[in-house]
């Protein structure tokens, strides 16, 4: 398995923290920390990302891959 990291400055910690937990609802009275929230967040924010971009590229593919074309003829062409 790889691992994915990021590096943030010392003193960017706590707004990078701030943010992402205001942003998503961290609730202060929970027993998760505001680390252990941002790291389920980004780990929920690239899953959800990853399953959009697939889903949407197998949409494409399948209805590229879609005859929609369809045959009709009149039956009575004189009238």
């Amino acid at each position: 398995m790889a691992i994915f990291k990021l590096e943030i400055a010392d003193g960017d910690v706590d707004r990078v923290f701030d943010s992402v937990c205001t942003n998503y609802g961290w609730d202060a009275g929970s027993e998760e920390t505001k680390g252990d929230f941002t790291h389920r967040i980004v780990r929920r924010f690239l899953s959800e990302n990853v399953a959009a971009f697939e889903k949407e590229n197998a949409s494409k593919q399948a209805l590229d891959q879609l005859d929609t074309s369809v045959n009709l003829s009149d039956p009575n062409p004189e009238g």
